[in-house]
């Protein structure tokens, strides 16, 4: 209830303050919390080959400020939501590729506000967005709410909703997730990223072999002072082609790629490099999808 209650006080408030104060908050977290502070180092020294202090104290202040925008982001009507966002790079692409009746699926990392993005596709077609429930069970319904609006859908990160996506692929419409996200054990394969053996979902790369789908990686940059978000779509730079370990594999030297020309927005204190957790298999109805 209190956490319920903080969230739509926190969505009152005007998107600016959100992000100054986020910013206080990401270095509250990152002094008080010595594992998030030690991944967070670590991480985005492995990412850049080097320590870069002036880098990592801007990712720092950027994580508080991507956690302090969502409940702004959940609860505000979506008009408002989706005028802040001032241009929208690359949409183009995504725009040819529904009109020659393709299937999209869009590839979101932890980077800058990637809980706009989604909204963002909704607002021009219908699209269904893999979820995990969040770990608290008082943000369930805030969040269902947040992303259950206008043309946006979500599937379980289970059998039943990787089902779901391949039925909307094929049906030619669009896909969303998080590719960076460390999938449950049975679910992913090692792969690496920046330099690192990573647990990648193979999910990703089995969506994008069912047939007529176009794969695009999508983010929106944070403006600084509140004053939105500068949306990005781009294709693959590298061919999804060979086996399953290497279509994984392409997919995560994309994601650097992308993450390298925003750093300091990456969520670098994502404990992106852990032992997975025992789940039960979510990937296989994507192969039985692939044509």
């Amino acid at each position: 209830m209190l956490l319920a209650l903080l969230f739509r006080f926190l969505s009152r408030l005007p998107l600016s303050w959100l992000h100054a104060l986020g910013g206080l908050a990401g270095w509250l977290i990152y002094c008080f919390d010595s594992g998030y502070r030690r991944r967070l180092k670590e991480n985005l020294a492995l990412a850049i080959g080097r320590d870069d202090p002036a880098l990592r104290r801007r990712a720092v202040a950027e994580a508080g400020r991507q956690a302090l925008e969502v409940p702004w982001l959940w609860l505000r009507p979506v008009d408002q939501v989706l005028g802040k966002i001032v241009r929208a790079e690359g949409w183009e692409l995504a725009d040819k590729a529904r009109s020659e009746g393709a299937g999209i699926l869009f590839m979101t990392p932890h980077l800058g506000c990637f809980e706009i993005t989604a909204l963002y596709c909704a607002a021009h077609a219908p699209i269904t967005v893999l979820y995990r429930p969040p770990r608290k069970a008082a943000l369930r319904p805030l969040m269902e709410y947040g992303r259950n609006r206008g043309d946006m859908r979500t599937a379980p990160a289970d059998l039943s909703g990787v089902r779901k996506l391949v039925k909307t692929l094929r049906a030619s419409e669009a896909v969303g997730m998080l590719p960076d996200q460390v999938p449950a054990l049975g679910e992913g394969i090692w792969a690496p990223f920046f330099g690192r053996p990573a647990w990648t979902m193979t999910l990703a790369a089995r969506l994008a072999e069912v047939k007529n789908v176009r794969m695009f990686y999508i983010w929106a940059e944070r403006l600084p002072r509140g004053q939105g978000y500068s949306l990005h779509v781009a294709p693959p730079q590298e061919a999804m082609e060979g086996d399953l370990e290497a279509r994984c594999a392409a997919i995560n030297r994309d994601i650097e790629r992308v993450i390298l020309r925003c750093p300091e927005q990456y969520l670098w204190g994502y404990h992106r490099y852990k032992k997975p957790k025992a789940g039960k298999p979510a990937d296989r109805a994507a192969e039985d999808g692939r044509a």
